[in-house]
């Protein structure tokens, strides 16, 4: 029978209500929560591993890199079939982004959680798991880099989103949908994706800043971040990657200092593109030497301008990491 190895790292599928303060903080070990995972022993076998207890805000992306090579060497193990991962949902998407990117393996890896904690009616922690257990140890998951899996949906971790603060089905896909579901215990994939060469890092080696950009903002976080020596800016603009015009100072001087600015768009959906010739718009920040993000959300981009800085200092090469295949220039 097939070997799946369990990462258990916090979040809240670990967590009960403590009736001293009336909230959830994290109590449950990992073979606690398996517990509850009933007749998955008729699937694979299940290898356990408590990595944290850490809430999801409490994630660093030095935290998630040890993760990545803690699961590295499971995955490296010729008798483990595929590894699953138990996170917090607020910090989830960028956890399992830097995983992607980081990981060499066509093992599958799939990342879970829950929405409700073991206290509340509806505890979505087993169900998720049992889905994950079950796409872990899937032929079909193999070579589809790492995945979310969350109320039966398969997301990509290069695509998927955290959507809803409190809905079981919170993570999803803009532009595309999932790329599969777990059905009746049977997973079934609808479409592929696209796979990126991995950035292998022994350490993180940068120190990125994400700025959202809003009506009337100008350089002042630009120009504090350029003070604190920061590696790397990304700004979330408007539309299809437009800023106020007080704001193109800074980011023009942020450039100039060798600090690569990755441009993405706080819209929801689509991509960001030099659309507009005004002041501000996109023309003119592509011109000036800014990188696009494409689709990219900005905690996403942030997490993929970290690994790249700590991966090459090369800005040239920082750039077709983000953009080759994507923009033609």
């Amino acid at each position: 029978m097939k070997k799946v190895a369990i990462v258990f790292n916090g979040g809240t599928i670990s967590m009960k209500i403590d009736p001293r303060i009336h909230a959830a903080v994290p109590s449950l070990s990992g073979e606690e929560i398996m517990s509850m995972v009933t007749g998955i022993e008729g699937f694979a076998k299940i290898e356990c591993h408590n990595f944290s207890s850490l809430p999801g805000p409490h994630m660093s992306p030095e935290i998630m890199l040890d993760l990545s090579q803690f699961v590295q060497k499971l995955a490296d193990r010729d008798d483990i079939t595929g590894v699953v991962v138990t996170h917090g949902t607020d910090s989830l998407e960028e956890t399992a982004f830097l995983l992607d990117l980081t990981l060499k393996t066509e093992k599958p890896i799939i990342v879970t959680g829950a929405m409700r904690s073991s206290s509340e009616l509806g505890y979505d922690g087993p169900a998720n798991l049992a889905a994950s257990i079950c796409t872990a140890s899937s032929e079909d998951a193999l070579h589809r880099g790492v995945l979310v899996c969350f109320n039966g949906e398969l997301n990509s971790a290069s695509e998927v989103t955290k959507v809803n603060s409190m809905a079981l089905n919170a993570f999803k896909t803009p532009n595309f949908g999932p790329i599969g579901i777990v059905d009746n215990n049977r997973v079934m994939f609808y479409r592929d994706n696209i796979r990126h060469k991995p950035m292998k890092i022994d350490k993180i080696d940068a120190k990125v800043v994400l700025i959202k950009a809003a009506a009337g903002m100008d350089s002042t976080l630009l120009d504090y971040s350029i003070d604190k020596n920061v590696d790397g800016i990304v700004v979330e603009a408007m539309g299809r990657g437009n800023v106020p015009p007080d704001m193109v100072e800074g980011i023009e001087r942020a450039l100039k200092n060798n600090i690569p600015v990755v441009i993405t768009s706080r819209c929801f959906e689509g991509r960001v593109l030099d659309s507009y010739g005004y002041h501000g718009g996109g023309k003119e920040l592509r011109n000036l030497g800014v990188i696009f993000g494409d689709n990219l959300p900005g905690q996403k981009a942030r997490i993929k301008l970290i690994i790249a800085l700590s991966y090459t200092k090369n800005l040239k090469e920082v750039r077709e990491l983000f953009e080759k295949g994507l923009y033609n220039y």
